[in-house]
Protein backbone atom coordinates (compact mmCIF):
# COMPACT_ATOMS: atom_id res chain seq x y z
CA UNK A 1 0.00 0.00 0.00
CA UNK A 2 2.78 2.43 0.94
CA UNK A 3 4.61 1.86 -2.34
CA UNK A 4 1.39 2.68 -4.23
CA UNK A 5 1.07 5.93 -2.27
CA UNK A 6 4.69 6.88 -3.08
CA UNK A 7 4.20 6.00 -6.74
CA UNK A 8 1.10 8.19 -6.90
CA UNK A 9 3.01 10.95 -5.16
CA UNK A 10 5.67 10.78 -7.86
CA UNK A 11 3.03 11.09 -10.58
CA UNK A 12 1.44 14.09 -8.85
CA UNK A 13 4.83 15.76 -8.49
CA UNK A 14 5.53 15.18 -12.17
CA UNK A 15 2.20 16.61 -13.34
CA UNK A 16 2.28 19.62 -11.01
CA UNK A 17 5.88 20.68 -11.52
CA UNK A 18 6.09 19.80 -15.21
CA UNK A 19 2.94 21.71 -16.03
CA UNK A 20 4.06 24.54 -13.76
CA UNK A 21 7.41 24.89 -15.49
CA UNK A 22 5.88 24.92 -18.95
CA UNK A 23 3.09 27.28 -17.98
CA UNK A 24 5.42 29.70 -16.20
CA UNK A 25 7.68 29.92 -19.24
CA UNK A 26 4.79 30.60 -21.63
CA UNK A 27 3.14 33.08 -19.26
CA UNK A 28 6.40 34.97 -18.75
CA UNK A 29 7.03 35.05 -22.50
CA UNK A 30 3.57 36.43 -23.26
CA UNK A 31 3.79 39.04 -20.50
CA UNK A 32 7.02 40.56 -21.81
CA UNK A 33 6.37 39.87 -25.52
CA UNK A 34 2.62 40.37 -26.14
CA UNK A 35 3.18 40.81 -29.90
CA UNK A 36 5.85 38.13 -30.34
CA UNK A 37 6.28 36.48 -33.74
CA UNK A 38 6.08 32.76 -34.49
CA UNK A 39 9.87 32.28 -34.27
CA UNK A 40 9.94 33.82 -30.79
CA UNK A 41 6.92 31.75 -29.75
CA UNK A 42 8.64 28.59 -31.04
CA UNK A 43 11.69 29.46 -28.96
CA UNK A 44 9.45 29.91 -25.92
CA UNK A 45 7.77 26.53 -26.53
CA UNK A 46 11.20 24.90 -26.85
CA UNK A 47 12.26 26.54 -23.58
CA UNK A 48 9.05 25.31 -21.96
CA UNK A 49 9.71 21.75 -23.16
CA UNK A 50 13.27 21.94 -21.81
CA UNK A 51 11.83 23.19 -18.54
CA UNK A 52 9.52 20.17 -18.34
CA UNK A 53 12.44 17.81 -19.04
CA UNK A 54 14.63 19.48 -16.39
CA UNK A 55 11.74 19.41 -13.92
CA UNK A 56 11.11 15.73 -14.62
CA UNK A 57 14.71 14.90 -13.79
CA UNK A 58 14.35 16.87 -10.54
CA UNK A 59 11.15 15.04 -9.61
CA UNK A 60 12.70 11.66 -10.22
CA UNK A 61 15.80 12.52 -8.18
CA UNK A 62 13.95 14.00 -5.19
CA UNK A 63 11.37 11.20 -5.13
CA UNK A 64 14.04 8.51 -5.39
CA UNK A 65 15.97 10.09 -2.51
CA UNK A 66 12.94 10.43 -0.23
CA UNK A 67 11.83 6.85 -0.93
CA UNK A 68 15.40 5.62 -0.34
CA UNK A 69 15.50 7.27 3.09
CA UNK A 70 12.00 6.08 4.02
CA UNK A 71 12.47 2.43 3.17
CA UNK A 72 16.17 1.93 3.88
CA UNK A 73 15.76 3.21 7.45
CA UNK A 74 12.29 1.78 8.09
CA UNK A 75 12.14 -0.29 11.28
CA UNK A 76 15.71 0.49 12.36
CA UNK A 77 16.44 1.88 15.81
CA UNK A 78 18.41 5.13 15.83
CA UNK A 79 20.49 3.89 18.75
CA UNK A 80 22.15 1.11 16.72
CA UNK A 81 25.36 1.11 14.69
CA UNK A 82 23.41 -0.50 11.84
CA UNK A 83 21.22 2.61 11.58
CA UNK A 84 24.30 4.89 11.44
CA UNK A 85 25.96 2.76 8.76
CA UNK A 86 22.86 2.51 6.55
CA UNK A 87 22.11 6.22 6.99
CA UNK A 88 25.61 7.06 5.72
CA UNK A 89 25.07 4.76 2.72
CA UNK A 90 21.74 6.44 1.90
CA UNK A 91 23.35 9.89 2.23
CA UNK A 92 26.02 8.86 -0.29
CA UNK A 93 23.54 7.35 -2.79
CA UNK A 94 21.31 10.43 -2.55
CA UNK A 95 24.26 12.80 -2.98
CA UNK A 96 25.34 10.93 -6.12
CA UNK A 97 21.82 11.22 -7.57
CA UNK A 98 21.82 14.98 -6.90
CA UNK A 99 25.29 15.30 -8.44
CA UNK A 100 24.06 13.57 -11.59
CA UNK A 101 20.99 15.85 -11.68
CA UNK A 102 23.14 18.99 -11.41
CA UNK A 103 25.51 17.77 -14.12
CA UNK A 104 22.62 17.07 -16.51
CA UNK A 105 20.56 20.20 -15.83
CA UNK A 106 23.59 22.53 -15.59
CA UNK A 107 22.87 26.26 -15.05
CA UNK A 108 21.45 27.09 -11.65
CA UNK A 109 21.46 23.46 -10.62
CA UNK A 110 25.27 23.62 -10.66
CA UNK A 111 25.09 26.76 -8.51
CA UNK A 112 22.57 25.13 -6.17
CA UNK A 113 24.82 22.08 -5.81
CA UNK A 114 27.79 24.33 -4.97
CA UNK A 115 25.61 26.17 -2.45
CA UNK A 116 24.65 22.92 -0.70
CA UNK A 117 28.25 21.67 -0.74
CA UNK A 118 29.41 24.79 1.11
CA UNK A 119 26.97 24.34 4.00
CA UNK A 120 28.19 22.66 7.17
CA UNK A 121 24.62 21.71 8.08
CA UNK A 122 24.40 19.02 5.40
CA UNK A 123 25.86 15.51 5.94
CA UNK A 124 29.52 15.15 4.97
CA UNK A 125 28.57 12.69 2.19
CA UNK A 126 26.74 15.53 0.40
CA UNK A 127 29.44 18.16 0.81
CA UNK A 128 32.20 15.76 -0.27
CA UNK A 129 30.27 14.53 -3.32
CA UNK A 130 28.95 17.90 -4.53
CA UNK A 131 32.30 19.67 -4.15
CA UNK A 132 33.27 18.33 -7.60
CA UNK A 133 30.70 20.72 -9.12
CA UNK A 134 33.23 23.56 -8.76
CA UNK A 135 34.83 22.32 -11.99
CA UNK A 136 31.72 21.20 -13.89
CA UNK A 137 30.81 24.40 -15.77
CA UNK A 138 31.02 24.27 -19.58
CA UNK A 139 32.10 27.63 -21.12
CA UNK A 140 29.73 29.49 -23.40
CA UNK A 141 30.73 30.33 -27.00
CA UNK A 142 32.54 33.64 -27.45
CA UNK A 143 30.00 34.70 -30.09
CA UNK A 144 27.21 34.59 -27.47
CA UNK A 145 29.45 36.43 -24.99
CA UNK A 146 30.27 39.08 -27.60
CA UNK A 147 26.56 39.71 -28.17
CA UNK A 148 26.12 40.41 -24.45
CA UNK A 149 29.13 42.77 -24.55
CA UNK A 150 27.85 44.73 -27.54
CA UNK A 151 24.32 45.03 -26.14
CA UNK A 152 25.72 46.41 -22.87
CA UNK A 153 28.81 48.42 -23.90
CA UNK A 154 28.01 49.42 -27.47
CA UNK A 155 28.21 47.88 -30.91
CA UNK A 156 31.79 48.99 -31.65
CA UNK A 157 33.95 47.24 -29.06
CA UNK A 158 37.09 48.29 -30.97
CA UNK A 159 36.59 51.84 -29.69
CA UNK A 160 36.98 50.57 -26.10
CA UNK A 161 39.38 47.61 -26.29
CA UNK A 162 42.62 46.95 -28.09
CA UNK A 163 41.93 43.24 -27.73
CA UNK A 164 39.67 40.71 -26.00
CA UNK A 165 40.89 37.17 -25.40
CA UNK A 166 38.25 34.82 -26.80
CA UNK A 167 39.40 32.00 -24.50
CA UNK A 168 37.90 32.47 -21.01
CA UNK A 169 40.23 32.34 -18.03
CA UNK A 170 37.36 31.19 -15.81
CA UNK A 171 33.84 29.84 -16.30
CA UNK A 172 31.31 29.81 -13.46
CA UNK A 173 27.63 28.91 -13.24
CA UNK A 174 26.32 32.41 -14.07
CA UNK A 175 29.17 34.10 -15.95
CA UNK A 176 32.56 33.63 -17.51
CA UNK A 177 35.65 35.82 -17.40
CA UNK A 178 37.79 37.04 -20.31
CA UNK A 179 41.02 39.03 -20.27
CA UNK A 180 41.06 42.24 -22.29
CA UNK A 181 43.26 45.25 -23.02
CA UNK A 182 41.86 48.77 -22.90
CA UNK A 183 42.90 51.50 -25.32
CA UNK A 184 45.29 52.89 -22.70
CA UNK A 185 46.92 49.42 -22.43
CA UNK A 186 45.38 48.78 -19.01
CA UNK A 187 44.91 45.02 -18.45
CA UNK A 188 41.36 44.22 -17.34
CA UNK A 189 39.03 41.25 -16.98
CA UNK A 190 35.47 41.18 -18.25
CA UNK A 191 32.96 39.20 -16.22
CA UNK A 192 30.12 38.54 -18.66
CA UNK A 193 26.76 37.08 -17.68
CA UNK A 194 25.45 34.22 -19.81
CA UNK A 195 22.63 35.26 -22.17
CA UNK A 196 19.06 34.38 -21.16
CA UNK A 197 20.16 33.60 -17.62
CA UNK A 198 17.47 35.49 -15.70
CA UNK A 199 14.66 33.70 -17.55
CA UNK A 200 16.16 30.29 -16.74
CA UNK A 201 16.68 31.38 -13.15
CA UNK A 202 12.98 32.14 -12.70
CA UNK A 203 12.01 28.72 -14.07
CA UNK A 204 14.61 26.78 -12.09
CA UNK A 205 13.90 28.56 -8.81
CA UNK A 206 10.15 28.09 -9.32
CA UNK A 207 10.70 24.39 -9.94
CA UNK A 208 12.95 23.96 -6.89
CA UNK A 209 10.49 25.84 -4.69
CA UNK A 210 7.53 23.83 -5.94
CA UNK A 211 9.35 20.55 -5.44
CA UNK A 212 10.38 21.44 -1.88
CA UNK A 213 6.77 22.30 -1.01
CA UNK A 214 5.45 19.09 -2.56
CA UNK A 215 7.99 16.98 -0.68
CA UNK A 216 7.00 18.69 2.60
CA UNK A 217 3.31 18.11 1.81
CA UNK A 218 3.86 14.41 1.22
CA UNK A 219 6.54 13.90 3.91
CA UNK A 220 6.16 16.64 6.58
CA UNK A 221 9.46 15.81 8.33
CA UNK A 222 11.45 16.62 5.14
CA UNK A 223 11.44 20.43 4.90
CA UNK A 224 13.84 22.14 2.50
CA UNK A 225 12.07 25.43 1.79
CA UNK A 226 14.58 27.33 3.95
CA UNK A 227 17.42 26.17 1.71
CA UNK A 228 15.61 27.12 -1.52
CA UNK A 229 14.74 30.52 -0.04
CA UNK A 230 18.34 31.24 0.99
CA UNK A 231 19.65 30.09 -2.38
CA UNK A 232 17.14 32.21 -4.33
CA UNK A 233 18.11 35.31 -2.27
CA UNK A 234 21.80 34.68 -2.87
CA UNK A 235 21.47 34.06 -6.60
CA UNK A 236 19.27 37.15 -7.11
CA UNK A 237 22.03 39.28 -5.57
CA UNK A 238 24.70 37.63 -7.68
CA UNK A 239 22.91 38.38 -10.97
CA UNK A 240 23.19 42.17 -10.52
CA UNK A 241 26.76 43.13 -11.46
CA UNK A 242 26.15 46.79 -10.57
CA UNK A 243 25.47 45.69 -7.01
CA UNK A 244 28.56 43.49 -7.14
CA UNK A 245 30.59 46.55 -8.14
CA UNK A 246 29.22 48.44 -5.11
CA UNK A 247 30.10 45.52 -2.83
CA UNK A 248 33.60 45.45 -4.27
CA UNK A 249 34.16 49.16 -3.65
CA UNK A 250 32.80 48.92 -0.09
CA UNK A 251 35.06 45.96 0.71
CA UNK A 252 38.09 47.79 -0.68
CA UNK A 253 37.31 50.73 1.64
CA UNK A 254 36.84 48.40 4.63
CA UNK A 255 40.30 46.91 4.10
CA UNK A 256 42.20 50.00 2.96
CA UNK A 257 44.22 49.74 6.21
CA UNK A 258 45.54 46.27 5.28
CA UNK A 259 48.55 45.68 3.04
CA UNK A 260 47.73 41.97 2.89
CA UNK A 261 44.29 42.29 1.28
CA UNK A 262 43.54 43.64 -2.19
CA UNK A 263 40.29 44.06 -4.09
CA UNK A 264 40.40 44.59 -7.88
CA UNK A 265 39.55 48.13 -8.98
CA UNK A 266 36.18 48.38 -10.74
CA UNK A 267 35.81 50.39 -13.97
CA UNK A 268 32.37 51.88 -13.29
CA UNK A 269 31.95 53.37 -16.78
CA UNK A 270 32.35 49.88 -18.29
CA UNK A 271 30.09 48.09 -15.82
CA UNK A 272 26.41 47.21 -16.29
CA UNK A 273 24.02 44.71 -14.72
CA UNK A 274 25.41 42.03 -17.09
CA UNK A 275 29.04 43.09 -17.58
CA UNK A 276 31.59 43.82 -14.87
CA UNK A 277 34.98 45.31 -15.83
CA UNK A 278 37.81 45.07 -13.27
CA UNK A 279 41.57 45.42 -13.19
CA UNK A 280 43.45 42.20 -13.87
CA UNK A 281 45.17 40.80 -10.75
CA UNK A 282 47.83 38.13 -11.03
CA UNK A 283 47.93 35.24 -8.64
CA UNK A 284 47.05 31.61 -8.10
CA UNK A 285 44.20 29.96 -6.26
CA UNK A 286 44.58 29.95 -2.51
CA UNK A 287 44.36 26.15 -2.38
CA UNK A 288 47.26 25.71 -4.85
CA UNK A 289 49.68 24.49 -2.17
CA UNK A 290 52.39 23.50 -4.66
CA UNK A 291 52.56 27.06 -6.01
CA UNK A 292 52.48 28.61 -2.51
CA UNK A 293 55.35 26.44 -1.29
CA UNK A 294 57.39 26.90 -4.51
CA UNK A 295 57.18 30.66 -4.02
CA UNK A 296 58.58 30.29 -0.50
CA UNK A 297 55.32 31.29 1.18
CA UNK A 298 54.27 29.64 4.44
CA UNK A 299 50.70 28.30 3.85
CA UNK A 300 49.87 28.81 7.54
CA UNK A 301 50.58 32.54 7.21
CA UNK A 302 48.16 32.67 4.28
CA UNK A 303 45.59 30.84 6.43
CA UNK A 304 46.04 33.40 9.23
CA UNK A 305 45.45 36.30 6.83
CA UNK A 306 42.30 34.63 5.51
CA UNK A 307 40.86 33.87 8.93
CA UNK A 308 41.61 37.41 10.15
CA UNK A 309 40.03 38.89 7.02
CA UNK A 310 36.73 37.04 7.32
CA UNK A 311 36.67 37.45 11.11
CA UNK A 312 36.95 41.21 10.60
CA UNK A 313 34.12 41.09 8.06
CA UNK A 314 31.80 39.25 10.44
CA UNK A 315 32.64 40.68 13.86
CA UNK A 316 33.68 44.24 13.01
CA UNK A 317 32.33 45.39 9.64
CA UNK A 318 29.09 43.39 9.62
CA UNK A 319 29.49 43.11 5.85
CA UNK A 320 30.26 39.53 4.88
CA UNK A 321 31.47 37.87 1.68
CA UNK A 322 29.05 34.97 1.25
CA UNK A 323 31.01 32.82 -1.19
CA UNK A 324 34.72 32.59 -0.23
CA UNK A 325 35.47 29.35 -2.04
CA UNK A 326 39.06 28.75 -3.31
CA UNK A 327 38.30 30.00 -6.82
CA UNK A 328 37.39 33.42 -5.43
CA UNK A 329 40.65 33.98 -3.53
CA UNK A 330 44.11 34.42 -5.08
CA UNK A 331 47.56 34.47 -3.51
CA UNK A 332 50.02 36.86 -5.18
CA UNK A 333 53.73 37.42 -4.65
CA UNK A 334 54.93 40.73 -3.26
CA UNK A 335 58.58 41.77 -3.12
CA UNK A 336 58.26 43.79 0.10
CA UNK A 337 55.90 41.71 2.25
CA UNK A 338 56.14 38.26 0.69
CA UNK A 339 52.54 37.88 -0.45
CA UNK A 340 49.08 39.40 -0.45
CA UNK A 341 45.59 37.94 -0.91
CA UNK A 342 43.19 39.05 -3.65
CA UNK A 343 39.45 38.81 -2.97
CA UNK A 344 37.33 38.18 -6.05
CA UNK A 345 33.61 37.70 -6.85
CA UNK A 346 31.76 40.15 -4.62
CA UNK A 347 28.28 39.24 -5.85
CA UNK A 348 27.01 37.55 -2.70
CA UNK A 349 27.32 39.75 0.38
CA UNK A 350 25.28 39.98 3.53
CA UNK A 351 24.91 43.12 5.61
CA UNK A 352 24.49 41.93 9.17
CA UNK A 353 21.93 43.69 11.33
CA UNK A 354 23.82 45.62 14.03
CA UNK A 355 21.94 43.88 16.82
CA UNK A 356 22.81 40.50 15.29
CA UNK A 357 26.48 41.47 14.94
CA UNK A 358 26.74 42.50 18.60
CA UNK A 359 24.92 39.39 19.82
CA UNK A 360 27.16 37.21 17.68
CA UNK A 361 30.22 38.84 19.26
CA UNK A 362 28.67 38.22 22.68
CA UNK A 363 28.12 34.57 21.76
CA UNK A 364 31.81 34.10 20.99
CA UNK A 365 32.80 35.80 24.21
CA UNK A 366 30.54 33.34 26.05
CA UNK A 367 32.00 30.42 24.11
CA UNK A 368 35.51 31.33 25.28
CA UNK A 369 34.42 31.55 28.90
CA UNK A 370 32.10 28.52 28.64
CA UNK A 371 29.36 30.70 30.09
CA UNK A 372 26.27 28.56 29.45
CA UNK A 373 23.92 31.29 30.72
CA UNK A 374 25.26 33.85 28.20
CA UNK A 375 25.17 31.24 25.43
CA UNK A 376 21.50 30.63 26.24
CA UNK A 377 20.85 34.39 26.16
CA UNK A 378 22.51 34.73 22.75
CA UNK A 379 20.49 31.79 21.42
CA UNK A 380 17.30 33.48 22.62
CA UNK A 381 18.26 36.62 20.66
CA UNK A 382 18.73 34.48 17.54
CA UNK A 383 15.36 32.79 18.06
CA UNK A 384 16.88 29.35 18.64
CA UNK A 385 16.78 29.11 22.42
CA UNK A 386 15.70 25.48 22.30
CA UNK A 387 18.90 24.58 20.46
CA UNK A 388 21.32 26.71 22.53
CA UNK A 389 23.22 23.67 23.76
CA UNK A 390 24.33 22.88 20.21
CA UNK A 391 25.96 26.26 19.54
CA UNK A 392 29.30 25.40 21.24
CA UNK A 393 29.33 22.15 19.25
CA UNK A 394 28.74 23.95 15.94
CA UNK A 395 31.45 26.58 16.46
CA UNK A 396 34.07 25.13 18.81
CA UNK A 397 33.56 21.38 18.78
CA UNK A 398 32.59 21.25 22.47
CA UNK A 399 29.28 20.57 24.23
CA UNK A 400 27.76 23.30 26.37
CA UNK A 401 28.87 21.68 29.66
CA UNK A 402 32.20 20.46 28.34
CA UNK A 403 35.23 20.10 30.59
CA UNK A 404 37.54 20.47 27.57
CA UNK A 405 39.45 23.72 27.22
CA UNK A 406 38.61 26.17 24.43
CA UNK A 407 40.20 24.90 21.22
CA UNK A 408 40.77 21.37 22.54
CA UNK A 409 39.14 18.24 21.20
CA UNK A 410 36.28 16.45 22.89
CA UNK A 411 37.05 13.76 25.50
CA UNK A 412 35.95 10.22 24.58
CA UNK A 413 33.22 10.14 27.22
CA UNK A 414 31.80 13.40 25.89
CA UNK A 415 31.84 12.03 22.33
CA UNK A 416 29.93 8.93 23.42
CA UNK A 417 27.25 10.97 25.20
CA UNK A 418 26.95 13.37 22.25
CA UNK A 419 26.63 10.51 19.77
CA UNK A 420 23.79 9.05 21.83
CA UNK A 421 22.03 12.41 22.00
CA UNK A 422 22.40 13.22 18.29
CA UNK A 423 20.89 9.87 17.37
CA UNK A 424 17.70 10.92 19.14
CA UNK A 425 17.30 13.92 16.79
CA UNK A 426 14.88 13.38 13.92
CA UNK A 427 14.95 14.86 10.43
CA UNK A 428 12.08 17.08 11.59
CA UNK A 429 14.17 18.44 14.48
CA UNK A 430 17.00 19.37 12.10
CA UNK A 431 14.55 20.97 9.65
CA UNK A 432 12.98 22.97 12.49
CA UNK A 433 16.40 24.15 13.64
CA UNK A 434 17.40 25.30 10.15
CA UNK A 435 14.06 27.03 9.55
CA UNK A 436 14.33 28.94 12.82
CA UNK A 437 17.78 30.38 12.06
CA UNK A 438 17.94 34.05 10.96
CA UNK A 439 19.27 34.52 7.42
CA UNK A 440 22.33 36.31 8.88
CA UNK A 441 23.16 33.22 10.89
CA UNK A 442 22.97 31.00 7.81
CA UNK A 443 25.35 33.33 5.94
CA UNK A 444 27.81 33.31 8.84
CA UNK A 445 27.66 29.51 9.09
CA UNK A 446 28.22 29.09 5.35
CA UNK A 447 31.15 31.52 5.29
CA UNK A 448 32.66 29.89 8.36
CA UNK A 449 32.39 26.45 6.73
CA UNK A 450 34.31 27.62 3.65
CA UNK A 451 36.96 29.44 5.73
CA UNK A 452 37.30 26.40 7.99
CA UNK A 453 37.87 24.15 4.98
CA UNK A 454 40.52 26.47 3.53
CA UNK A 455 42.18 26.83 6.92
CA UNK A 456 42.52 23.05 7.14
CA UNK A 457 43.86 22.70 3.58
CA UNK A 458 46.53 25.30 4.33
CA UNK A 459 47.72 23.31 7.32
CA UNK A 460 46.55 25.65 10.06
CA UNK A 461 44.88 24.33 13.21
CA UNK A 462 41.35 24.84 14.45
CA UNK A 463 42.85 26.20 17.65
CA UNK A 464 44.48 29.14 15.84
CA UNK A 465 41.26 29.91 13.97
CA UNK A 466 39.20 29.94 17.18
CA UNK A 467 41.63 32.31 18.92
CA UNK A 468 41.46 34.73 15.98
CA UNK A 469 37.64 34.62 16.05
CA UNK A 470 37.60 35.24 19.80
CA UNK A 471 39.94 38.24 19.54
CA UNK A 472 37.94 39.81 16.70
CA UNK A 473 34.71 39.23 18.64
CA UNK A 474 36.18 41.34 21.46
CA UNK A 475 37.29 43.95 18.93
CA UNK A 476 33.79 43.98 17.47
CA UNK A 477 32.25 44.71 20.86
CA UNK A 478 34.50 47.71 21.52
CA UNK A 479 34.91 49.13 18.02
CA UNK A 480 31.60 51.02 17.88
CA UNK A 481 30.09 53.34 20.51
CA UNK A 482 26.69 52.59 22.01
CA UNK A 483 24.14 55.06 20.52
CA UNK A 484 21.82 54.53 23.53
CA UNK A 485 24.44 55.41 26.12
CA UNK A 486 23.18 59.00 26.24
CA UNK A 487 25.37 60.75 28.79
CA UNK A 488 29.14 60.89 28.48
CA UNK A 489 29.56 59.48 32.00
CA UNK A 490 27.33 56.53 31.20
CA UNK A 491 29.32 55.83 28.03
CA UNK A 492 32.59 56.02 30.00
CA UNK A 493 31.26 53.54 32.57
CA UNK A 494 30.12 51.24 29.79
CA UNK A 495 33.56 51.34 28.22
CA UNK A 496 35.23 50.59 31.57
CA UNK A 497 32.99 47.56 32.11
CA UNK A 498 33.69 46.39 28.56
CA UNK A 499 37.41 46.79 29.19
CA UNK A 500 37.20 44.67 32.34
CA UNK A 501 35.22 41.99 30.51
CA UNK A 502 37.70 42.02 27.64
CA UNK A 503 40.67 41.73 29.99
CA UNK A 504 39.02 38.68 31.54
CA UNK A 505 38.55 37.02 28.15
CA UNK A 506 42.04 37.96 26.96
CA UNK A 507 43.52 36.57 30.15
CA UNK A 508 41.75 33.28 29.50
CA UNK A 509 43.02 33.24 25.91
CA UNK A 510 46.60 34.07 26.95
CA UNK A 511 46.57 31.35 29.61
CA UNK A 512 45.20 28.86 27.11
CA UNK A 513 47.88 29.75 24.58
CA UNK A 514 50.55 29.39 27.26
CA UNK A 515 49.18 25.96 28.22
CA UNK A 516 49.06 24.94 24.54
CA UNK A 517 52.67 26.09 24.10
CA UNK A 518 53.81 24.16 27.17
CA UNK A 519 51.95 21.07 26.03
CA UNK A 520 53.29 21.30 22.48
CA UNK A 521 56.81 21.88 23.82
CA UNK A 522 56.51 18.90 26.14
CA UNK A 523 55.32 16.70 23.26
CA UNK A 524 58.19 17.94 21.09
CA UNK A 525 60.71 17.20 23.85
CA UNK A 526 59.28 13.71 24.33
CA UNK A 527 59.52 13.08 20.60
CA UNK A 528 63.09 14.37 20.44
CA UNK A 529 64.15 12.29 23.45
CA UNK A 530 62.69 9.17 21.86
CA UNK A 531 64.55 9.89 18.61
CA UNK A 532 67.83 10.55 20.46
CA UNK A 533 67.37 7.35 22.51
CA UNK A 534 66.75 5.36 19.35
CA UNK A 535 69.87 6.93 17.75
CA UNK A 536 72.03 6.13 20.80
CA UNK A 537 70.70 2.56 20.96
CA UNK A 538 71.47 2.16 17.29
CA UNK A 539 75.04 3.42 17.75
CA UNK A 540 75.57 1.15 20.77
CA UNK A 541 74.22 -1.84 18.89
CA UNK A 542 76.43 -1.02 15.91
CA UNK A 543 79.48 -0.63 18.22
CA UNK A 544 78.82 -4.00 19.86
CA UNK A 545 78.61 -5.64 16.46
CA UNK A 546 81.89 -4.11 15.29
CA UNK A 547 83.94 -4.77 18.50
CA UNK A 548 84.21 -8.61 18.19
CA UNK A 549 85.12 -8.26 14.54
CA UNK A 550 87.93 -5.82 15.34
CA UNK A 551 89.29 -8.01 18.18
CA UNK A 552 89.28 -11.11 16.00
Amino acid sequence: MRSIIVSKASVYLFIISGAGAGASALTYHQSVNPHSDSHSLLHSITSSFNGVVRSSRSIYTITANVVDYKYSLHGLSKDTDQYTTILSEVHLRSAKRILKLCEMNQGFYIKAGQFVASMRQVPKEYSATLTSLQDQVVPCSFQAIKEVLTSNLGSDLDEIFLSIDEQPIAAASIAQVHRALLKDHQEVVLKVQYPGLKNRMRMDIATMSLLSKCVTWLFPEYRFQWMVLEFSKAIALELDFIQEARNSVRTAVNFKHSNKIRVPKVFQELTTSQVLTMEYCRGRRVDDLDYIRQMGIDPRKVAKVLVETFAEMVFVHGFVHGDPHPGNILVSLDEKQGFYVVLLDHGIYKSLDEEFRVNYCQLWKALVLLDSHKIQQAAQHFGIGRYAKYLPLIFTGRTINSRAAFGDGMPDEEKTNLKREVKSLSVGDISEFMESLPSEFLTVLRTDALVRSLNSKLGSSQRERLVVYANYALHGLSSKPDPDSGFVLKDVCRRIMLRIDHLQVRLVLELLQLLWWLRDTRQALVTWSKQITMLINGLVSHHRTLTPAIIS
